[in-house]
């Protein structure tokens, strides 16, 4: 009779090589499809979705969406040190498979409790939200609400994982938001920058600090309307690609979300929230927001590097943990 890690590991390959040949026909994607479009929202259902219940006034933005996948009981058994958030898309199975095997690996760190979730919205292609639900039932580590899942959607993305942080799981200490295209030096984040041995902050906000403005032109990626945001300048901000905060700031941030108009722009309205709370995020050059070349010493000085792909992501992560007593 098969063991229970063989029949696993069939799934597994089963799952992917039906993702590979799946993703190899040509469909529209999410991103071309109801991009501007703000999706319709649901009715809320404070029981099963776990919707805060002291907001004294009218939300400006209710955030009332279902979790049509959850992972309710992720921190039950245990609170963990570490949440980290990844904001991924439904075909980046590639991706998400590269992170659970090496720095997202929940059991890297056996003294260290570590979770990973994986966060989505919901693909305009039925056939995308079944594999993901898939997925879900064989690895859970897998969260998605019911909006469009879409660039101009990735702050509900964003506050999405800030309100299952504060609903399912208020005691962990600190948390990660990345992507799936960063690579993340663990050891660097955790021991030398979070530091489980000392008294956890509170209030605390870090990464790749920008000071800047909103950018006018219709043709950039970034673009602002001035009747979104008619300001000058931007609060300074954290870049999306990663950034870490004590996890008392995920429920701060998602009450205010509550009450602020929503911008497109995730890590612009990150930071307007946190502008109104009076929390100013710290200024780390662990943090980059740009792709590096890969050097043993250069890496193992950084917390975060953006653009890596699977591919790269397996073979940095292997040669970093092989030559740890390799002195630079």
């Amino acid at each position: 009779m098969p063991s229970k890690v063989s029949c696993l590991y069939l799934l597994t390959v089963v799952c992917w090589a039906s993702a590979l040949w799946y993703l190899s026909v040509s469909r529209p994607s999410s991103s071309d499809v109801g991009q501007v479009t703000i999706p319709i929202r649901q009715s809320s259902k404070a029981g099963k979705n776990g919707t805060f219940s002291n907001i004294r006034t009218r939300s400006l933005n209710p955030h009332d969406f279902g979790y049509l996948v959850n992972e309710a009981k992720k921190c039950e058994a245990e609170p963990p040190f570490l949440v980290i958030l990844i904001s991924t898309t439904h075909k980046e199975f590639d991706a998400r498979q590269a992170i659970r095997e090496t720095w997202g690996d929940e059991s890297t760190f056996p003294d260290v409790r570590v979770i990973t979730l994986f966060l989505l919205g919901r693909s305009t292609d039925d056939v995308l939200n079944q594999m993901v639900e898939q997925e879900s039932q064989i690895f859970h580590d897998v969260v998605v609400e019911d909006f469009i899942d879409s660039y101009h959607n990735l702050t509900l993305k964003t506050l999405m994982g800030m309100r299952w942080v504060a609903t399912f799981c208020p005691k962990a200490q600190y948390v990660l938001k990345s992507d799936s295209d960063i690579f993340v030096n663990m050891e660097n984040l955790i021991f030398n920058l979070l530091k489980p041995t000392t008294k956890a902050r509170r209030r605390y906000f870090t990464g790749y600090v920008i000071n800047g403005g909103p950018i006018r032109d219709m043709r950039s990626k970034w673009y602002m309307p001035r009747d979104l945001y008619p300001d000058s300048k931007y609060p300074p901000f954290c870049s999306g690609t990663g950034y870490v905060f004590s996890a008392d700031v995920a429920e701060l941030i998602y009450q205010t979300s509550l009450h602020t108009r929503l911008l497109h722009l995730e890590d612009v309205y990150v930071g307007v929230c946190l502008r109104k709370l009076g929390i100013h995020p710290f200024q780390n050059s662990g943090f980059n927001h740009w792709k590096m070349a890969y050097s043993l010493c250069r890496y193992r000085r950084v917390v975060t590097v953006h653009q890596i792909s699977p591919e790269e992501m397996h073979r940095i992560w292997n040669d970093m943990t092989s030559k740890k007593l390799l002195k630079c």
